[in-house]
């Protein structure tokens, strides 16, 4: 299958369904979507995620973020907008641009940084469990999406895969799909003025490269994070999230074929 939707205004929009599961149900296509903002969605593009049935839009983005770059929703949109004000105690990642050196290994060690923070923030753990228990509850399709629709959005999009039964080699799969080749000239084109207008400078192309991308060890060290506080991902979503057995159930009745 297609993964990848074009949008005129909306990056890295894909289905991420369709995979097999352990049970052998598989995950069902056309209900569990992710992507990158909305605040340059079209007018077309607005049309295009009313057809797709979207239900429940999850912005994990901080309030800073949905302040400088709005989302934009349909006329008489009357689904579920899961977001929260919570802030974190590291602050927003945009201010701390004007101090750093913006070198690829500076993006890619505030990556690693990024996800070992991601399972635990409070914001995170508050999105993330409600996301579940919504998913579980609702009926239509379901976006996910953060800023650049990369890490963020890919944790609960592997961890929605975990709670699936697809295999970890599919989700590592999906997850680097944010990397495709034909689409990196659009996201080179967007981050690089991006960066001129928010601090005055832009990094190197080889620096915006790494920026724009996601890469296997930044998903493992997430995953390791999780493992290590507490012995297994089940337990993680149990504890922290509250995805106990009967939800994990209705997830499934919600997700697989």
């Amino acid at each position: 299958m297609t993964r990848h939707i074009d949008f005129e205004g909306i990056d890295n929009f894909r289905d991420f369904g369709g995979y097999a599961t352990a049970c052998g149900r598989g995950v069902k296509t056309g209900r569990l979507f992710r992507s990158a903002n909305h605040h340059r969605a079209t007018d077309a593009d607005l049309q295009r995620l009313r057809e797709l049935g979207v239900k429940v839009i999850l912005d994990l983005r901080n309030p800073q973020e949905r302040v400088r770059e709005p989302s934009r929703r349909w006329d008489r949109f009357e689904g579920t907008v899961l977001e929260n004000n919570i802030l974190s105690e590291h602050g927003d990642w945009v201010a701390a641009l004007p101090a750093a050196d913006l070198t690829p290994r500076w993006f890619y060690e505030d990556g690693l940084v990024q996800y070992a923070r991601l399972p635990f923030e409070p914001r995170h753990v508050d999105l993330f469990s409600r996301y579940f228990r919504t998913l579980a509850a609702g009926d239509g399709a379901v976006v996910v999406h953060c800023a650049a629709g990369k890490d963020r959005t890919g944790l609960i999009c592997a961890l929605t895969h975990h709670i699936a039964g697809v295999h970890p080699d599919d989700t590592l799969q999906d997850y680097l799909l944010t990397n495709d080749e034909s689409r990196m000239a659009r996201k080179l084109d967007l981050i690089g003025p991006w960066f001129q207008q928010v601090i005055g400078r832009t990094p190197s192309d080889e620096a915006l490269r790494v920026a724009v991308s996601v890469h296997p060890a930044y998903l493992d060290r997430a995953m390791t994070v999780i493992q290590e506080a507490h012995g297994s991902v089940d337990a993680y979503l149990e504890d922290v999230l509250g995805v106990d057995q009967a939800l994990r159930q209705r997830i499934h009745e919600r997700v697989l074929g």
